[in-house]
């Protein structure tokens, strides 16, 4: 119980303990540092100015850690979201951005209220695994830009910066190391004048707090016409990436997150972060694993200091911080790129062991996500690719067998298995209706029916025995093959 108030009326882990507080304390200051030069980036995708997706990443941090259904998750300014809501800026303006992404977070709390999170559990987990090692690429992917055609020094500092964080935890972990890999590559580049690229070069950061208000919009039908589109496109992808990051965060922690809670906060944060002019956004795997696996957060306050930081470093510390390098930044990163990769899912040995059909669902997870930039649409159709792999597979489980009464008045086929749209096809034609005598008894006694393809396979076998004057007895039913049979049966074709 990290933030919870403990039986007793005792104090949360973060108040009674000062080394929790100092670990979520600053947590909160290293992913607040990671989170400007992406902010900007993702304003700069979406069109607008920097300081709009500033104040998102803020009211949605902020917001999120106290509404938020899991502990330590960082919600933010997203990639994701920019590229869903840019084509209506772009087109329409600033004004309609804004309420598209207050009309997407009444979208996100009325699908939280139907219980969308309960989707989750048919992800299953070779898409998961996908979706954790296309993050990882997506993270590293996007440092590549400035790795590319900068000075030299750029090299050494990164690399300078990854032997920190990998080695200073071995001396001690009272400090987080992305945090003194920041300060130390800081020192060194203001010190030594080493002319590189830094955060405010990414662009100017804000110098106040955001004003509450109203989109400058024609409150009218066709501008909800305009917006719904996109503001729906942002509340299912804002939806999906934040239900997904919220699953890993449970299973890198060993605790559970309500889902439902997480789905209406996310909306609630949305409104919010429009209120206040921001772009939006979502949950943000790459800076919560900053916070969760590379700092050790697990409570509300790393969340709502990773928001708060964000605004007194760019309106108290502002030129302290546009002169933190780049290299320092993209350093930690791709440390959190390689820590988040699940290096396991590709060891030889576990590929050998692995079915090839969750070999392919995971490697198309990957191959959708690296190529259209978008976790929610990897996700997708991973999961569909892993529904057809199972249906395939299942589909085979589903066995006739024939034993023939000696006297050879009638003959019993058992049924075992799953029946399906998908094993009910093969169904049909295992049976021998000009062979077989006049009196058919077909047990379905371990056997199950899903659905109509079923019944009227079922009802297909019957026929074609009618037609040769041969009666049919179907016995062993469980109550709710029964159910559906009785109510289907006979009413799946049209009459003559």
């Amino acid at each position: 119980m990290s933030t919870a108030a403990r039986p007793g009326g005792l104090k949360p882990d973060w108040l009674s303990d000062p080394k929790v507080w100092r670990t979520e304390v600053l947590a909160g200051l290293v992913v607040a540092l990671a989170l400007i030069p992406e902010a900007i980036s993702f304003s700069v995708i979406a069109g607008v100015e920097p300081a709009i997706g500033l104040f998102a990443s803020f009211t949605m941090a902020v917001t999120i850690a106290v509404v938020g259904g899991r502990r330590a998750m960082i919600s933010a300014a997203t990639g994701a979201v920019a590229l869903v809501i840019g084509p209506l800026n772009r087109e329409h303006g600033l004004g309609h951005l804004v309420a598209a992404v207050i009309l997407a977070g009444v979208f996100q709390i009325v699908l939280g209220a139907l219980g969308v999170a309960k989707l989750l559990r048919f992800v299953p987990r070779s898409v998961m695994v996908g979706f954790v090692n296309s993050l990882a690429i997506l993270v590293f992917m996007a440092q590549i830009p400035e790795m590319s055609r900068v000075p030299w020094a750029v090299y050494p500092l990164i690399a300078a910066g990854l032997a920190l964080m990998v080695f200073f935890p071995k001396v001690t972990t009272v400090v987080p190391a992305p945090l003194v890999s920041i300060a130390v590559l800081t020192v060194i580049t203001l010190g030594a004048g080493i002319a590189v690229p830094t955060v405010g070069d990414k662009g100017a950061l804000p110098s106040s707090l955001p004003v509450p208000g109203l989109p400058d919009v024609p409150f009218t039908l066709d501008t909800l016409k305009t917006i719904a589109p996109y503001a729906l496109a942002m509340a299912l992808v804002g939806l999906m990436e934040s239900l997904m990051t919220a699953k890993l965060v449970d299973e890198i922690t060993d605790t559970r997150s309500n889902k439902t809670r997480e789905s209406i906060g996310q909306g609630i944060a949305n409104i919010v972060t429009g209120l206040l002019g921001g772009m939006g956004g979502c949950a943000m795997i790459g800076q919560t694993m900053i916070n969760v696996k590379v700092s050790g957060a697990r409570t509300r306050l790393s969340t709502f200091l990773a928001g708060a930081f964000l605004m007194v470093l760019c309106i108290v510390f502002g030129p302290v911080v546009s002169d933190i390098p780049m290299a320092a930044l993209v350093a930690v990163m791709v440390m959190v790129s390689f820590a988040t990769f699940d290096w396991h899912s590709i060891a030889p040995g576990t590929l050998r062991r692995m079915p090839a059909g969750e070999i392919a669902v995971m490697v198309i997870t990957v191959g959708c996500v690296v190529a259209t930039h978008n976790l929610a649409i990897g996700v997708v159709v991973g999961s569909i690719t892993a529904m057809v792999v199972f249906a395939r597979r299942v589909a085979h489980l589903a066995a006739v067998t024939s034993v023939t009464d000696p006297e050879g008045g009638r003959v019993v086929y058992s049924v075992t298995g799953e029946l399906f749209f998908a094993s009910s096809n093969d169904l049909v034609g295992q049976f021998d209706y000009a062979g077989d005598p006049d009196s058919v008894l077909i047990d379905l006694s371990r056997a199950h029916i899903w659905d109509a393809s079923s019944v009227a396979a079922l009802d297909a076998i019957e026929t074609k025995y009618a037609r040769r004057g041969k009666t049919v007895k179907i016995t062993g039913l469980n109550a709710p093959s029964a159910d559906l049979h009785d109510r289907l049966s006979g009413e799946l074709t049209a009459g003559p």
